[in-house]
């Protein structure tokens, strides 16, 4: 008999008990789940605003590459979506619909569904996540939990523009995507 089996053999012969999985705390947190929310999403250096909020900066900023996959934007799109990614390389807003949105951290769930490409909310320079305030969920147990059975080819949860840091502490926003993140309630 090899080392090989050897070791193989013994750990065969171990008779081990089944342990019971721990059970999860409660981390839920109190107070509004708006409010929660709008604090981690600023938090994370992103902003959260109303229909009218968004209207009135969208419609003073003079944005000329738009791409709209929003039920409640879609009219503001100057461009559609394109096959190839790299085409998105001069987009300057991204305007989709978020699932569903986490108070504790902020994060937004994005789904493959409502993305049409995998890379716009990556390549855009300003990105705007339309969110109903009723699909709020308080923590990321509850989030994964909504999540588990889900049938999606892909996902991501995103919590405020791209970010990075270095051994000096200087933060820098948009360096590896959006440079904004704005999320509106609706």
């Amino acid at each position: 008999m090899s080392s090989r089996e050897k070791i193989l053999s013994a750990i065969r012969s171990l008779t081990l008990e089944p342990k019971a999985l721990p059970d999860i705390p409660n981390f839920s947190g109190s107070g509004d789940l708006v409010e929660r929310f709008t604090q981690s999403i600023s938090s994370n250096k992103g902003e959260v605003l109303s229909k009218s909020e968004f209207e009135e900066w969208f419609s003073s900023s003079g944005f000329s590459k738009v791409i709209s996959l929003s039920v409640h934007f879609s009219e503001l799109a100057t461009l559609s979506l394109p096959e190839d990614p790299h085409a998105l390389e001069t987009l300057e807003v991204a305007i989709l619909d978020g699932q569903f949105g986490v108070a504790e951290n902020g994060a937004i769930w994005l789904e493959d569904t409502q993305l049409g490409l995998r890379a716009l909310p990556f390549a855009t320079e300003h990105l705007v996540i339309v969110l109903d305030r009723n699909r709020l969920e308080d923590t990321m147990h509850q989030g994964y939990d909504k999540i588990a059975g889900a049938q999606s080819g892909f996902g991501l949860f995103l919590a405020g523009p791209s970010k990075t840091a270095d051994i000096e502490q200087s933060l820098v926003i948009g360096a590896q995507g959006a440079k904004s993140l704005r999320v509106v309630l609706v």
